[in-house]
């Protein structure tokens, strides 16, 4: 068998890797519904919602069977009727806050939106604070120190 040189093998691997298709986490046709227009709008309220286990992925990306679980009740309640915005209302009073991407802006979240500011705040003003010190030269050489070095300049 003639193996391909690595110059030749590489396009074809790159070719192969952008003509994949994406992975989906929805990988059980039966976890999908019936009518592609309720399907988008599963999907799209999905992709608001918080995987509980991942954290930073939304149920629509999250191959956890929490984020199953979710996505399949979405489904429940799209196929059901409710509107988008009910959905995820009964997300929030069932998970809280937190199952939203992109959380409100309100008193319970104002310190999650405030963090990446108090942490530069908090940066600048140890730098702030660190060179306000006056540095201290170090402490003369004892005369043990002194006769050290002399020898291990005189090698």
């Amino acid at each position: 068998m003639r193996r391909l040189p690595p110059a030749r093998l590489t396009p074809f691997l790159l070719a192969l890797f952008l003509l994949a298709p994406p992975a989906h986490a929805l990988v059980d046709p039966s976890e999908m519904l019936q009518n592609p227009v309720l399907e988008k709008r599963a999907e799209a309220i999905g992709r608001q919602l918080r995987c509980l286990v991942c954290q930073n992925e939304s149920i629509e990306a999250s191959g956890a069977s929490l984020a199953r679980d979710l996505r399949r009740i979405v489904r429940q309640h799209v196929a059901e009727g409710w509107s988008n915005r009910r959905v995820i209302a009964w997300m929030v009073q069932r998970y809280g806050s937190f199952v939203l991407l992109d959380p409100p802006f309100e008193p319970l979240t104002w310190l999650l939106w405030a963090s990446p500011f108090l942490a530069l705040a908090g940066g600048f003003g140890t730098v702030l604070v660190l060179r306000r010190q006056p540095s201290r030269p170090p402490p003369p050489l004892s005369a043990a120190e002194k006769e050290k070095v002399a020898d291990l300049l005189a090698r």
